[in-house]
């Protein structure tokens, strides 16, 4: 059992580029990040990446190659007051010759002035900054900064990396758990590298609390981390970049008819604490946008897969839902009502207030009657096949206009011929 006070992950944190797992894309060799740290040049960047990727101590490192002093503030916790003293004091530093490389965690969390503050000094080199943040900079960090920095992605760490990390760990005499001679029992460590889903520190955390229940000499066990191991920690940021990636990969696998990924999306949301109320709103949304007439039940079924819910609850109702999610991705898909109506809205925006035809208005009084309102319409069902194909539909100003465009799938198929029928016969009228 290890008396150490100080966390195995943080006693295990790489001192060396060749210690970090994970990232080659960013770090092996020949790398321009590698080539600029090996030449002692580090430059402003922004650390985009999950928890538990390395983001804080790459920005050790960076401060290590280049022989400047590391200066750590959280973006949680400071202000523009933590950030001028930490200007003052790398001023300092330049004027006796020494660079400063300030480390903002969770950039994000500062405000439009509060990152502002650090563009002069950036600019003029008085400080190299790294920003570490889990949200995508495009949306959390000011252009103005953003120009200012390399934008490097980090990507969760792979579980045979974590593996790697882990068994340096247990066998490190002198930073690890190398002293306790602790053996590990088949599968434990690729458990506990599947259980962190991307994130060394948690890894290393929870091998150091298994590492705690078995005496010195012993051996880590499948069974043994039950007592660790309670749940999986799947990343899932409600209203973050995974929210907005998950609901994109689920409407997209909607999209393209597979069923069995839209299903492991479906899920994935659920697992995470999404609300089933927004994934059924989504869903009826779905119906609508990318099914349209193509299959008109769609819609319908989405409503009633809601109001199952809503009835049933969790995780009654869900299974509901799942049915739907089923049912959309391998019904007919159109477009064609969406894109039609995208395409009336964007006329009655640019045409202004055009009048209604005389023919087409309501008399409902004698005057109105006088003005000719209503003078001229047909009776649609007393014409011939129920149509009155020489009525006009649209004012005058712009003629007829064909917005709706059927495909060639499910019933649009028969609604499409049927458009097209009652609109070469009301075309032939109109001309005559």
């Amino acid at each position: 059992m290890s008396t150490s006070t100080t966390p195995l992950a943080e006693r295990m944190r790489p001192r060396t580029l060749d210690e970090i797992v994970g990232q080659e894309h960013l770090l092996a060799p020949g790398k321009p990040l590698r080539r600029a740290l090996a030449a002692g040049k580090p430059y402003s960047m922004i650390l985009w990446g999950p928890p538990g990727c390395g983001k804080t101590t790459l920005a050790r490192l960076c401060a290590h190659a280049g022989e400047a002093e590391f200066q750590a503030m959280s973006a949680v916790l400071g202000g523009v007051a933590e950030v001028r003293a930490a200007v003052a004091r790398a001023r300092a530093n330049r004027e006796l010759g020494r660079r400063t490389v300030l480390f903002v965690d969770e950039v994000h969390r500062f405000n439009k002035a509060q990152q502002d503050a650090f563009l002069p000094h950036v600019e003029d080199g008085t400080i190299t900054l790294i920003g570490a943040t889990t949200e995508n900079p495009s949306f959390e960090v000011n252009s103005a900064l953003l120009s200012r920095c390399r934008v490097h992605v980090l990507k969760p760490v792979a579980p045979g990396a974590l593996e790697v990390a882990l068994r340096r760990a247990l066998e490190d005499g002198e930073r690890g758990l190398g002293q306790q001679r602790l053996v590990a029992e088949a599968d434990v460590l690729a458990r506990l590298a599947e259980t962190a889903d991307g994130d060394v520190r948690r890894a290393l955390t929870l091998l150091d609390i298994a590492a705690d229940q078995v005496d010195d000499g012993g051996t880590l066990t499948l069974a043994g981390l039950k007592n660790v191991v309670t749940e999986s920690f799947r990343r899932f940021d409600k209203g973050g970049e995974a929210f907005y990636d998950q609901i994109s990969a689920l409407h997209k696998t909607l999209r393209s008819s597979n069923a069995d990924a839209a299903l492991y999306w479906f899920c994935r949301m659920l697992d995470g604490g999404c609300d089933p109320n927004y994934l059924a709103r989504r869903l009826t949304r779905f119906a609508c946008e990318d099914i349209g007439n193509a299959d008109p039940r769609a819609l319908g079924l989405a409503l009633d897969a809601w109001q199952a819910y809503e009835r049933l609850g969790s995780p009654e109702g869900e299974v509901a839902l799942a049915q739907l999610v089923l049912y959309l991705a391998v019904a007919a898909k159109s477009n064609a009502a969406y894109t039609a109506y995208g395409t009336a809205r964007a006329l009655v925006e640019s045409g202004g207030s055009l009048p209604v035809p005389v023919e087409l208005r309501n008399a409902p009084t004698k005057l109105m009657k006088g003005l000719g309102y209503g003078a001229g319409y047909q009776y649609d069902h007393d014409a011939e096949h129920g149509i009155a194909f020489g009525q006009r539909g649209f004012p005058e100003e712009l003629g007829e206009r064909e917005f709706y465009q059927p495909v060639a799938r499910g019933m649009e198929t028969k609604i499409g011929e049927r458009l097209k029928w009652i609109r070469e016969r009301r075309r032939e009228a109109l001309e005559g």
